[in-house]
C-alpha cells in the first residue's frame, strides 16, 4: 500500500490517502515511457522547414562561360549548388513527424508515470482546492505554503475550472489539466504533481470501471 499525506491550501496535515499501486500499474516500464515521451514530442515537432533547389533561387540559367578554352574548370548556372546563393544539391520538403502508438501502449505509460510521482514521492494530494478570490496571488499563496514555487509543478484537477485557469496562467513553470487529460509526458515533464483528492478518487473510479468493463468483456 502507498500512503500519501493529505494537505490542506495552507500545507497543514488533514490526514491520509492509501491506495494499492497495483491499480495503477503492475511496475514501471522505463523504456516504455520512454517511447511515449518521445512520440509525444515528435507529435508536437513543426516540420515546416524548407530549402529551395536550384531551380527555384532567383538567377539566370545562362552559362558562365564557355565549357573549354578559358583555363578554368567547366561551370553551369549561377544556380549550381557549388555556388554562392545556389540552391540545394537535396533541398528540405515541410513534412510530418508525428506518429501514433497503441491507445493501450500510451494508457498504461500515462498510469506508469502517475504511479512513478507517488513512488518517487514527487506528489502532493490536497484535500480542496476552492479559491476564495479570482486573482493569481490565490494560486501562488498556496504553491508557496505547500514549498513548490520555485519547481516546475502540474496541477491535476478533477475538471476543467476557467476560474482555476484563469489565476493559474501567469504562474511560471505552472501547468493545469483536469485529471481525464493527464499524460505520460506533462506528469514526466513537471518535477512535481499536486493532485487534489477529488481528481485521485475519480481516476481510481475510472480504472476500475475499466477493469470490470474488460473482465465482463472477456468472460
Amino acid at each position: 500500500m502507498i500512503s500519501v499525506p493529505v494537505v490542506n491550501t495552507s500545507g497543514a496535515s488533514v490526514g491520509t490517502y492509501e491506495f494499492d499501486p497495483a491499480e495503477l500499474a503492475a511496475a514501471i516500464n522505463k523504456q516504455l515511457l520512454h517511447d511515449v515521451v518521445v512520440m509525444y514530442e515528435m507529435n508536437a515537432r513543426m516540420g515546416t522547414v524548407r530549402t529551395k533547389t536550384r531551380g527555384e533561387v532567383a538567377g539566370s540559367t545562362k552559362k558562365l562561360f564557355k565549357q573549354k578554352g578559358t583555363g578554368n574548370a567547366r561551370a553551369g548556372t549561377k544556380r549550381s549548388p557549388t555556388r554562392r546563393h545556389g540552391g540545394h544539391a537535396f533541398a528540405i520538403r515541410p513534412k510530418s513527424w508525428a506518429y501514433r502508438m497503441p491507445k493501450k501502449m500510451v494508457r498504461a505509460a500515462t498510469r506508469m508515470a502517475l504511479l512513478s510521482k507517488f513512488q518517487d514521492g514527487e506528489a502532493i494530494i490536497i484535500d480542496d482546492l476552492k479559491l476564495t478570490e479570482e486573482k493569481t496571488k490565490a494560486v501562488a499563496s498556496v504553491l508557496k505554503a505547500l514549498k513548490v514555487n520555485e519547481q516546475s509543478v502540474l496541477l491535476a484537477i478533477h475538471s476543467y475550472d476557467a476560474t482555476l485557469w484563469r489565476c493559474a496562467r501567469n504562474i511560471a513553470d505552472l501547468w493545469v489539466s483536469p485529471s481525464v487529460d493527464l499524460n505520460a509526458y506533462d506528469l514526466l515533464h513537471q518535477k512535481r504533481l499536486l493532485i487534489t483528492r477529488e481528481a485521485l478518487d475519480g481516476i481510481r473510479a475510472r480504472l476500475k470501471s475499466s477493469a470490470q468493463d474488460q473482465t465482463g468483456v472477456q468472460a
